[in-house]
């Protein structure tokens, strides 16, 4: 069984907007190396939308030639997207259709490394259902007062148990965890 893997960057103060992240170069080759641990990417539709636009062009110098590797991951990789108002998608993605919890542990059954899941909504779902395998939190030095928080809404208390622990030279640090089942 493929295990789910969600990783995401949030501020001291809980805020998980994807522009209060600011990851530098070393932040990015541990993503690159988060997203190597996987076969498939599991989005809801704004992150797919928000991945696509960001990443799925070429890249033209508008931004470090650092984040190329991970622009080349992320494009590259089989992508399912949850979502109910979306028609269609390309970019190598398949939409998910149908009963949330069905389909994900259908593709928790299929061989392979793992499916990792990015965003905020489809993972607080997943944390409801008891489908998420481990849990990365990128904690960045900051404070920034506002913006969406991780699992606002979470009905009910998951005990983890931490697995590991990665500082970086930015003073952000990745905390790995597991459920306790």
């Amino acid at each position: 069984m493929r295990p789910l893997r969600y990783s995401i960057n949030v501020t001291l103060d809980g805020c998980c907007d994807h522009r209060e992240g600011v990851p530098d170069e070393e932040l990015h080759r541990h993503a690159v190396e988060n997203l190597d641990r996987a076969d498939a990417l599991l989005f809801g539709r704004v992150t797919y939308q928000m991945m696509e636009s960001a990443f799925r062009p070429a890249w033209t110098g508008e931004w470090p030639a650092w984040m190329e590797p991970f622009r080349r991951t992320i494009d590259a990789a089989k992508k399912y997207v949850v979502s109910s108002t979306l028609q269609r998608v390309d970019w190598n993605a398949e939409l998910v259709r149908g009963d949330l919890a069905t389909a994900v542990r259908q593709l928790k059954r299929e061989p392979g490394k793992g499916l990792f899941v990015g965003g905020v909504k489809l993972p607080l779902a997943l944390a409801e259902l008891d489908l998420i395998d481990e849990y990365e939190f990128v904690v960045q030095p900051r404070l920034v007062g506002h913006g969406p928080t991780l699992f606002a809404g979470l009905s009910k208390r998951v005990e983890l148990r931490l697995v590991s622990r990665l500082e970086f030279g930015s003073g952000a640090v990745a905390m790995r965890y597991e459920p306790r089942r």
